[in-house]
């Protein structure tokens, strides 16, 4: 194998956007914009979670939880995209880009365990009400979310160690205003199989697992809905799983498309890859706080009660 200091990559360009100057600032302010409600929309449900001492339970729990691995999904996505747009700075040190992918596929594994584990949350509370107070504690919950970022952590920190094994041979420009594992073993010039095979593993492992037990929920939660006798009483315990399932598709549909366009197919346009992405790490941060908001009720009359004083 060629030496790794010969030809080590010092840095990468970032792609997603047009280089012309009039398109990246119409693209700049939507985007920017985008991004604040995000920040705006988690920190207002983090806030009321914690001033509220009747959200100390453990849906509310584990739906703050979501809301700080949006906030960590949007955090480290907006700093290389904004200094892209504004400063047209495309050029990302490698060890810059290593720490990014690192935060975001961290964030994004948070996320979808979380969902994961707001499945079970909505399983026990449809399947086994009787149960649910005495399995799902505060201390339970906050169990589960330690586990969630231990594992986490374990399993995506080879992963910028991996990377560092490579040799990148060429000026390397990325598809995405961010750096991701799929998109930078592609610009590598040497045999990238370890990396490549590890990176399934950990795809497979966490979000691939994870959607598999959500999914597996929501079949024996159906079951029991349909046990229900009258369809008031399906609807209502439906309704409690609403909010969910938005975030269930938001979150893993984008994410499911925008792996197998990176793992399978080799001639799509950088335009597709940008929008699937852009989807994927922007619609769950700023929709979930709304989704939330509107389906909780006392969520929503904080809200109301903070507007109506202000006014």
């Amino acid at each position: 194998r060629t030496n790794n200091s010969q030809i080590r990559a010092l840095s990468f360009f970032l792609g997603g956007f047009p280089t012309w100057k009039t398109t990246r600032m119409w693209s700049a302010i939507p985007l920017c914009s985008t991004y604040l409600l995000a920040l705006l929309g988690n920190l207002t449900v983090l806030s009321i979670i914690r001033a509220e001492r009747s959200l100390h339970a453990p849906m509310y729990l584990l739906l703050a939880m979501l809301a700080v691995a949006d906030l960590g999904l949007s955090m480290s996505t907006f700093p290389t995209t904004l200094r892209m747009l504004w400063l047209e700075a495309r050029e990302i040190s490698f060890g810059t880009c290593l720490a990014q992918m690192f935060f975001i596929h961290c964030f994004t594994d948070i996320e979808s365990a979380v969902i994961l584990a707001m499945a079970f949350d909505r399983y026990m509370a449809i399947c086994h009400p009787l149960r649910y107070s005495s399995i799902l504690t505060n201390s339970v919950t906050t169990k589960i979310c330690v586990a969630i970022v231990v594992r986490t952590i374990l399993v995506q920190f080879p992963l910028p160690i991996l990377l560092t094994q490579l040799c990148f041979t060429t000026v390397s420009k990325l598809s995405h205003p961010y750096c991701l594992h799929p998109d930078i073993i592609k610009q590598a010039g040497s045999d990238t199989m370890i990396n490549s095979t590890y990176g399934l593993f950990v795809l497979l492992s966490t979000l691939g697992l994870d959607l598999l037990f959500v999914l597996l929920s929501y079949l024996l939660i159906l079951k029991t809905i349909l046990n229900i006798a009258t369809w008031r009483e399906r609807l209502k315990a439906l309704n409690t799983c609403i909010s969910h399932i938005c975030a269930v598709l938001l979150f893993f549909v984008p994410m499911i498309c925008l792996s197998m366009m990176h793992r399978f197919c080799k001639h799509v346009s950088p335009q597709a890859y940008a929008f699937t992405a852009n989807i994927h790490f922007l619609a769950p941060p700023i929709l979930n706080p709304i989704i939330y908001s509107m389906k909780t009720k006392m969520i929503r009359r904080r809200i109301l009660r903070v507007l109506c004083q202000r006014g």
